[in-house]
């Protein structure tokens, strides 16, 4: 797949900020009583931070810091640095598992929506070290904003190598529409 021209520009553009923004609102909203008492619980369970903060890149190569619940110690990264977890990851807590399982961890990630830096749907925000490691084709997934959810994760009935998930993230780019982002959700 090679990227083409993106229809996210002008009024579609504008159609899908409004969208992020009233849907990102809403959620934030609804979910507010359900994040206080995941706060609550990770403060009783684990301690600080609540939050966790990760610099990813989004739009343009622009970085950000996306938010999440913290799911693992709070030291988790102090040996080995910022490493993709393993399924029953040692440094994961016992509600930190939960979390992940139900993807309620995601749940901060909304501000990070209502204040433009993500997208409710989209390819998944990369890290920079990642970012650095890729060829071009592969950084065009930076040409839309990073989204919570995106085509190839809900396409996850089996286990796509990174090929294949550059190829659903450009296939969203340069398909996008209205009607794709309300289908993924």
């Amino acid at each position: 797949i090679h990227l083409r021209d993106t229809p996210l520009v002008g009024w579609a553009a504008v159609q899908k900020r409004v969208f992020d923004v009233a849907v990102g609102t809403i959620a934030l909203v609804l979910a507010a009583p359900v994040m206080l008492a995941i706060a609550a619980a990770i403060a009783l369970t684990s301690g600080r931070p609540i939050l966790y903060s990760q610099r990813r890149m989004g739009l343009d190569g622009r970085t950000f810091r996306m938010l999440k619940f913290r799911t693992m110690r709070a030291d988790a990264e102090a040996e080995s640095g910022p490493v993709w977890t393993r399924e029953q990851d040692p440094r994961r807590t016992r509600l930190g598992a939960f979390l992940r399982r139900t993807s309620l961890d995601e749940l901060p990630q909304l501000w990070n929506v209502v204040r433009g830096e993500m997208s409710i749907v989209g390819p998944r925000p990369l890290l920079p070290e990642e970012v650095a490691r890729h060829d071009e084709h592969e950084k065009r997934r930076l040409a839309t904003t990073p989204g919570i959810t995106g085509l190839w994760q809900v396409n996850r009935s089996q286990q796509y190598n990174f090929d294949e998930v550059v190829n659903w993230d450009l296939y969203y780019i340069e398909n996008w529409s209205f009607w794709l982002d309300i289908k993924i959700l």
